[in-house]
């Protein structure tokens, strides 16, 4: 089997592999996942298949030839990549049309010409409309690979006339392999990484890149800590800090905020004063909260039924031991199970702040020594 670099998609890697030793790819290929969850990696892995100069097609793509090179470096010239441009990061008509004329044309030096578009939720209506034709009528050696969030904002037009391929969350214990492998971090710590991502990969990279994010982890990890012995007052007063410092580590997760190491997420949030968050951000530093809570209510599960060997968060072991001693472990582990329905709910445009407000409430109390 050829050398591909997306993990974890173990179906999604079998069409790909199938498509390039047959070199029969669909004409239009849709894939759907979380962002960064690796649909570009994938759709480069079969630009690679394809185009590669292997001999043996079950080879494909050897990332040794000159093809592969080229794939990598982003200069293949039968390969187009099609990005959101602008200050409203969309994909505009003139683009597509640009694309379309390209891909009219017979390959260059491969066998095939391949588009990538990336972020394709964003192309607007114009050029999915200037989109259809090419989609309907492709050129017989044009592969057209789509990448989106969600099909929300696209035409059914557009979807129906694409063979779809979603693309789910990748288990932590691929991703920690995959971090090792870059030398960046430790397989316990590529493991939390990859809870912390939500099992998106490109986010577990993009943490593992930006050491600030340890510490904010930390932080908010500290916090709740701090909470299992704070008064209700105390606890409805604690959402704002949470989703600051949750915003900053899903921002850095997404590589567009970096904090100085040390210092607190509203630094970062002062550089833009005034500046209301969307929902969309809102929902994310919810969730992102989420995943850090998960992690340190698993280990005050494991820590409240007398585990020590299993905790994962080793750089809190003493108070996760000490809070484990103060906590009824069925309502601990109860309460781990109520952070999955409340994921759930935020994915379901429940409003975030109010199940913050909830779940903070019941989180549990340690006891008084």
């Amino acid at each position: 089997m050829g050398s591909f670099a997306t993990r974890g998609h173990t179906a999604a890697l079998g069409l790909v592999a199938r498509a390039t030793r047959t070199e029969q790819p669909p004409h239009a290929l849709l894939l759907l996942g979380p962002g960064r969850v690796g649909k570009t990696t994938l759709a480069l892995d079969l630009a690679a298949g394809l185009l590669c100069l292997a001999a043996d097609a079950a080879e494909r793509p050897c990332r040794k030839c000159a093809a592969c090179r080229k794939i990598a470096h982003g200069n293949h010239p039968d390969l187009h990549i099609l990005a959101p441009e602008g200050a409203g990061q969309q994909i505009r008509v003139g683009q597509v049309q640009a694309l379309a004329s390209d891909l009219a044309l017979l390959p260059l030096e491969g066998r095939f010409r391949i588009a990538v578009i990336t972020s394709a939720e964003r192309l607007n209506v114009d050029a999915q409309n200037a989109l259809l034709k090419t989609l309907e009528e492709p050129p017989a050696a044009a592969v057209l690979v789509l990448a989106a969030d969600e099909t929300a904002g696209m035409l059914p037009t557009v979807v129906s006339r694409c063979v779809r391929l979603r693309m789910g969350p990748v288990a932590s214990e691929v991703i920690a392999e995959m971090l090792a492998e870059t030398g960046k971090v430790d397989s316990s710590r590529g493991a939390a990484l990859g809870r912390l991502a939500g099992g998106r990969p490109g986010v577990a990279l993009a943490i593992a890149e930006q050491p600030d994010t340890a510490l904010i982890q930390a932080r908010l990890a500290g916090a709740l800590l701090d909470l299992l012995h704070s008064d209700r007052r105390r606890r409805l007063a604690a959402p704002a800090d949470l989703l600051e410092d949750a915003a900053a580590l899903a921002a850095a997760a997404m590589g567009t905020v970096s904090t100085p190491a040390g210092e607190p997420a509203s630094a970062a949030a002062r550089e833009r004063p005034g500046r209301r968050a969307s929902p969309a951000e809102r929902r994310s530093a919810a969730q992102q909260l989420l995943e850090v809570w998960k992690d340190v209510a698993r280990d005050l599960s494991v820590a409240a039924r007398g585990g020590r060997r299993e905790l994962r968060q080793h750089e809190l072991l003493d108070e996760l031991a000490a809070a484990g001693d103060a906590v009824d472990a069925a309502t601990a582990a109860r309460f781990l199970a109520r952070l999955d329905a409340a994921s759930r709910a935020i994915d379901a445009y429940a409003n975030p702040e109010l199940v913050l407000d909830a779940l903070l409430l019941e989180w549990p109390r340690a006891r008084a020594a």
